[in-house]
């Protein structure tokens, strides 16, 4: 591949991960179109997943697409939609050639928009060395391809000594300014935010995105409440109407409650349950992804992380560290896991850590 397509098709990338966290169920796909080393239309998915990338950046283009070389971070789609194939109108605007790092998995594309481009005698050029980049990029629309539920990244923030609220149950703010700006920006990154009833009854959030500009990046917020216990009356049930909350409980929760949140424009989900009576995780997750969700900050509490980590169902650990220590009677961030062997317990690999303030930030992958 020529240096050139490699800058491009990095360009292509970079645009598409602008449309992370508002594109679901959509992958997060850029398009770059380049007429001789002229860049002359480029565009990424929008949100609610309309328009396409590649429609975008051919109607900047204009008649100036013939002969010219578009950069897509995926294969462009082969299926009608809201919208026609992106395949047919790369066709239809005329260029000489289209050049992707991979294959998009949805099995109504799956190469197929790539054959029609050959056929149509387009040059198609698979760029492998990048597919690594561009799969990180769309990593949670792959996972609900693969899987069937959304990637999952768990946050936590604590003390050097794992913890996240005093004995007395103060919690604001362990960590910096810096540090919470960070969250906001993953939180506009994530497709939903996953709390559980515990964390929703004790803090009130409002799990929003406070960034000036990022105000509509705020995501769906996700509630594992098995008896629907959350008052009426708080501020996640207040905002509905501006952000939406789905709540994720036990089938046999009470009927008019549910019919009361409801009312209020939120959804609910009747999970499955383990022995106990407490929602199972993978079930949780596969209600998620049925329903197009893609991406899932986790942020809380103890129990939920827990949960999550026994069943093995945390793919990111992005964890902040703050330079205090609370001591053993304080709230432990992570609720009791089972008790294995040292040898037997899941090694995390260190990607990057940072400082961020006066905190460390650090993420992990399984």
């Amino acid at each position: 591949m020529l240096e050139g397509d490699r800058r491009h098709l990095t360009h292509a990338i970079s645009l598409g991960q602008r449309g992370l966290g508002r594109t679901w169920p959509n992958p997060a796909v850029g398009c770059v179109i380049v007429a001789g080393d002229r860049i002359i239309g480029r565009g990424w998915t929008q949100p609610g997943g309309r328009p396409h990338a590649e429609t975008i950046a051919l109607t900047q283009a204009g008649p100036a697409a013939r002969g010219a070389t578009a950069y897509v971070s995926l294969e462009p789609c082969a299926h009608h939609g809201r919208t026609p194939p992106c395949c047919d109108a790369l066709i239809a605007a005329g260029v000489a050639r289209v050049v992707v790092p991979m294959q998009d998995p949805d099995p109504r594309v799956a190469g197929e928009g790539l054959r029609r481009l050959r056929a149509a005698g387009i040059e198609v050029v698979i760029a492998h060395d990048m597919a690594d980049t561009a799969r990180e990029a769309n990593a949670g629309f792959l996972m609900r391809q693969a899987t069937g539920r959304p990637l999952v990244t768990l946050k936590l923030a604590t003390s050097l000594d794992g913890r996240i609220a005093t004995a007395r149950g103060e919690s604001r703010w362990i960590t910096g300014p810096e540090a919470r700006t960070a969250v906001h920006l993953m939180r506009a990154q994530s497709d939903a935010l996953l709390i559980g009833a515990g964390t929703a009854r004790a803090d009130d959030p409002m799990l929003d995105v406070r960034i000036p500009g990022l105000g509509d990046a705020s995501p769906l917020r996700v509630i594992a409440d098995g008896s629907l216990s959350l008052p009426l009356t708080g501020r996640l049930a207040r905002s509905i109407p501006s952000q939406p909350v789905w709540l994720m409980h036990r089938r046999d929760a009470d009927r008019t409650r549910r019919k009361a949140w409801e009312g209020l424009g939120a959804l609910t989900f009747a999970c499955p349950t383990d022995d106990t009576g407490a929602l199972i995780p993978a079930g949780l997750l596969d209600l998620l992804g049925e329903n197009g969700v893609t991406r899932v900050l986790c942020e809380g509490g103890g129990r939920l992380a827990a949960s999550l980590l026994r069943a093995g169902l945390v793919d990111r650990l992005v964890y902040f560290h703050a330079g205090l220590v609370m001591g053993a009677e304080a709230l432990a961030s992570i609720a009791a896991l089972p008790d294995e062997p040292l040898p037997d317990m899941a090694r995390w690999t260190l990607v990057r850590s940072t400082p961020i303030g006066p905190d460390v930030m650090s993420e992990w992958r399984i």
